[in-house]
């Protein structure tokens, strides 16, 4: 339950007493609950804090009763505003002026739109200084005495409202050159703009269409008055043949700017001699002047209002509280506005709700999800896909490495042995046959060692090859690749 503005375009206005007046003599915290149910086109939801006074009537409440302090949202179109002002007394001439307290840097849009129930807090300090919170979150924060519009103190000096600029001052810069002639040649006659002669019509123009075309199928209304309304005619819409076409009716020469044509002739401007410049009243000092260095002192207030004007119905105001301890009001708010909180959260719908609620009202979302939901699979593809490939590709390298390895080493057999029987020819016959008979022995011990390795290995490794991988060319790849190694 709460406090609802529940009208649209009308004004506003409900008060209260405090039970004791407030005077500036210790902090002063205001706060208070505000909700846009049906968020806001313009206006306000701003509270006063009323001035203490002999003829203050609440039944008489109304925009000129004079208040202390004013501060709340604002809003109207595009403009998002928290207001502060107060109300401060020239103790010279006794007269009130509003001063507006910076605008807040913060972007104030959420707290407008999003229909949710915000805490409002202003705390103005002794040292004269003050602070803007939403929500428990410092959104503007400044000085009274520099941060303020206009400044809180006037100027010591004001223009002499008596001094007036004397007739023979000149103003001006630059003045018309009283020497310079006109040129003879000078025309400036003859028409600023003249048709294009060089144009020509462009292919298809439709000379015989007109721009619009009566509308047949329009029908006069029932209720038609002849002698109120007059004669009654149909309606005329755009030629649908001229949109096809480079253009309708009859076709003329467009229009350009003369390149002849000059103009008035005027002077050209030079330096003027007795440029004396921009004339200023003399400063005198001002009678209002005054320097206040303690602005917190403000007016003592009685009662709290609120008087509004709103084209939106349903704001809800809700636990209104002022007092000068920071921690009670934290309090206040932990026990009414924290709750408020808290279910708030618990009664928002899931993420996943959020998203399809979202791609009803704008169904292009749908193929935005689909994409987010594909690219993690494509990484996964394009990342562990190609990697059995490469696995295979490998394998068949090792097997094409073992297989030329062996071929490698029967040419390199092949080659010795070629060298060998032609060193023996370029040879002596003695020493021929005792190399040849060298030559075989030493071939033939290399080609025992050889051949029982071979048989070995093969026993070995054809009963693991059995064992682990079967028979056939498989075998015959993993032996030749373990020959190589071991050779």
């Amino acid at each position: 339950m709460g406090l609802v503005l529940k009208s649209t375009a009308r004004h506003h206005a409900i008060s209260s007493k405090l039970k004791k007046p407030f005077t500036f003599d210790k902090p002063l915290i205001v706060q208070y609950e505000i909700n846009f149910q049906d968020g806001i086109d313009c206006g306000g939801a701003y509270i006063k804090l009323l001035s203490e006074s002999n003829h203050l009537n609440l039944d008489e409440f109304h925009d000129r009763t004079p208040y202390t302090i004013m501060f709340g949202p604002d809003k109207c179109g595009e403009d998002y505003k928290v207001h502060f002002i107060f109300r401060h007394k020239n103790p010279v001439i006794g007269d009130y002026d509003e001063k507006h307290a910076k605008r807040p840097e913060a972007d104030l849009k959420k707290y407008f739109t999003d229909k949710k129930t915000h805490l409002y807090t202003l705390i103005v300090k002794p040292d004269n200084t003050y602070e803007i919170l939403i929500d428990q979150t410092v959104v503007g924060q400044g000085s009274l005495t520099e941060d303020v519009i206009p400044p809180l103190n006037p100027p010591k000096e004001i223009d002499d409202p008596k001094d007036k600029k004397p007739k023979e001052w000149d103003e001006r810069a630059k003045i018309p050159d009283p020497n310079a002639v006109k040129p003879d040649d000078w025309d400036e006659g003859g028409p600023e703009e003249i048709e294009d002669v060089n144009a020509v019509k462009p292919e298809g123009w439709l000379d015989n269409e007109p721009h619009f075309i009566l509308d047949m199928n329009a029908k006069k209304p029932s209720d038609w008055n002849a002698g109120m309304d007059g004669e009654w005619e149909p309606l005329y819409l755009p030629n649908p043949k001229c949109e096809t076409a480079p253009g309708c009716g009859v076709w003329k020469h467009p229009i350009i700017k003369n390149p002849d044509y000059k103009g008035k002739w005027k002077p050209p401007l030079i330096e003027n001699p007795n440029y004396q410049g921009i004339w200023k009243p003399h400063k005198i000092k001002n009678p209002h002047y005054f320097e206040d260095l303690n602005p917190f002192k403000m007016t003592p207030f009685s009662a709290v209002g609120l008087e509004l004007w709103s084209m939106t119905s349903d704001i809800y105001f809700d636990n209104f509280i002022i007092c000068s301890d920071k921690e009670v009001a934290d309090r206040w708010a932990s026990d009414s506005w924290g709750l408020k909180k808290l279910v708030a959260s618990a009664n928002e719908p899931s993420m996943l709700s959020q998203l399809l609620s979202a791609a009803e009202e704008r169904p292009w979302l749908w193929v935005l999800y689909i994409l987010t939901a594909a690219l993690p699979v494509g990484l996964l593809v394009l990342f562990c896909w190609p990697r059995k490939k490469t696995e295979e590709k490998e394998e068949d390298f090792d097997f094409k490495l073992s297989d030329s390895c062996d071929e490698n080493y029967l040419e390199l057999q092949s080659n010795a042995k070629e060298e060998v029987e032609d060193g023996n020819e370029a040879g002596n016959e003695e020493y021929e046959n005792s190399e040849d008979e060298g030559n075989e022995e030493d071939a033939s011990v290399e080609e025992e060692e050889v051949t029982a390795a071979n048989q070995s290995l093969t026993d070995d490794e054809i009963k693991e090859s059995d064992e682990s991988t079967g028979s056939g060319e498989e075998v015959k790849k993993s032996l030749r690749k373990r020959r190589v190694r071991k050779d």
